[in-house]
């Protein structure tokens, strides 16, 4: 029989994990190898350019473009404040002067004697990377940020929306087959990671919203409900931007499907302990994975040994449970039934090796590398 060796998920008790923080653009690193940091420790910052207004001065002022650049009080390079006169006409005889105050605070970056146009740059934003982790800065990367490294638990899920948020996990379920409801989610739930077992509904999330939970966890959601919370359909090429007041992560897959034992034990073992989230996706040029970080206590640092490995690996044999991680079919999960020996020619009219799925009386044929499997 043919065999596949194939990773699933990362779920481990304790794990030495790295994370880059690096900021878009250069900027200052406030951080050196060695420094101890905090979760929301700032480890690099700096300034985002902020927008440009075009200021139409010649239509303002009711002058030719040409008598602009002469009837500017401030010069370009200038700071303005809101209120302040940018330009004013000499009027005729000394009277009937026009002028414009500034409506935006910022610089004043070019004035032309061509368009008659005043660009001004708006107030800079402000651009934090945060450490994530609580652990040891291991690298520098100049003038961008740094390499966090720290011992801790860690799970990954197959599909998240919102980005990094922060705060102790609260177990909502009693078990990891118990559906997440809205009456389940407490006010005391406030900033807290919300754990729950099998499904959670839509009413959940929005209701985890409500009480300004940092983070809501199951093992299922239904794409409707996915929708409906959003307002349209997600593309799962890149998610992590989405603002919806709370970063959402599925660690199982869409539809009615129960949290993994082992999961749902080692959230439980961790309930009050302090976790980062990343809501972040990414399933096309390279696979990027949304994941719960928790800090170990200094006991749990020490006992036992590192767990190093990188997923669960097995054979890929019929009657495998395996869940699927690219499109068309993303997150759904069935069994192995057939492991066909001879390369497939895709859609894409590449050839490749490829098993079939029976997924709900359906029978699917994706490409081997498409799928993951589920440790039972």
């Amino acid at each position: 029989m043919a065999h596949a060796y194939t990773p699933g998920l990362k779920v481990r008790r304790r794990t030495r994990h790295r994370a880059k923080r690096l900021l878009p653009i250069a900027g200052n690193v406030r951080v050196k190898v060695g420094d101890r940091v905090e979760p929301r420790d700032v480890v690099a910052e700096t300034f985002m350019p902020g927008d440009v207004l075009p200021i139409n001065l010649a239509n303002q002022l009711s002058a030719a473009p040409a008598d602009v650049p002469g009837c500017m009080l401030k010069e370009q390079g200038d700071r303005i404040e809101v209120g302040d006169v940018l330009a004013r006409t000499k009027g005729i005889f000394g009277m009937f002067k026009s002028e414009y105050a500034a409506r935006v605070a910022g610089t004043i970056e070019t004035i032309s004697g061509v368009t008659g146009q005043v660009l001004v740059r708006g107030e800079p934003t402000p651009v934090r990377v945060l450490a994530y982790l609580a652990g040891e800065v291991v690298e520098i990367v100049e003038g961008q940020g740094c390499v966090v490294e720290a011992e801790v638990a860690y799970v990954q899920g197959i599909f998240g929306i919102g980005g990094e948020a922060y705060g102790p996990v609260r177990m909502a379920c009693a078990a990891h087959d118990e559906e997440l409801g809205p009456d389940l989610i407490q006010p005391n739930m406030r900033g807290a990671v919300i754990v729950g077992g099998a499904r959670m509904t839509g009413d959940a999330v929005r209701r985890a919203i409500e009480v300004g939970a940092a983070a809501i966890v199951s093992g299922g959601m239904d794409d409707q409900d996915l929708r409906d919370i959003l307002g349209y359909d997600l593309g799962v090429a890149v998610t992590g931007s989405e603002r919806i007041g709370v970063s959402v992560i599925v660690t199982e897959g869409f539809g009615e499907i129960a949290m993994a034992q082992k999961t749902f034990d080692l959230f439980a073992a961790h309930e009050g302990d302090a976790a980062s989230v990343n809501g972040t996706t990414q399933i096309r040029a390279g696979v990027m994975r949304p994941e719960v970080v928790i800090g170990l206590t200094e006991d749990e640092r020490t006992a036992g040994d590192v767990d190093e490995s990188h997923g669960v690996e097995g054979g890929l044999d019929v009657g495998r449970l395996v869940r699927i991680i690219r499109d068309p079919h993303f997150g759904l999960i069935g069994k192995v039934a057939a492991l066909p020996s001879d390369l497939r020619t895709l859609a894409s009219e590449s050839k490749a090796r490829v098993l079939e799925v029976e997924v709900d009386s359906r029978r699917l044929t994706v490409p081997r590398a498409n799928v993951e499997l589920i440790e039972e």
